[in-house]
């Protein structure tokens, strides 16, 4: 299973959350972006419960991750 992962961060605390959502197992990418968001992660997992369990236990307890949004893909 694969997800887009939205993410809005604090103030300033743009690239020191991309440096630390890089290393995080699972997360295959992330790039900070223009617009509404500031960074967008795209994950896997082996499922759903796996893919809820990396944003909620690890993604949104990065420093500076305020807000996220998760997408998951449904034809890849």
């Amino acid at each position: 299973m694969q997800a887009y992962i939205l993410i809005t961060t604090q103030a300033s605390q743009v690239k020191s959350a991309l440096e630390a959502l890089r290393k995080i197992s699972g997360v295959k990418r992330v790039d900070a972006v223009t617009g509404p968001f500031d960074l967008v992660a795209f994950v896997e997992g082996k499922d759903m419960k796996t893919i809820g369990e990396l944003v909620v236990s690890e993604i949104q307890d990065v420093p500076g991750v305020a807000r996220t949004i998760t997408c998951l893909v449904v034809d890849a």
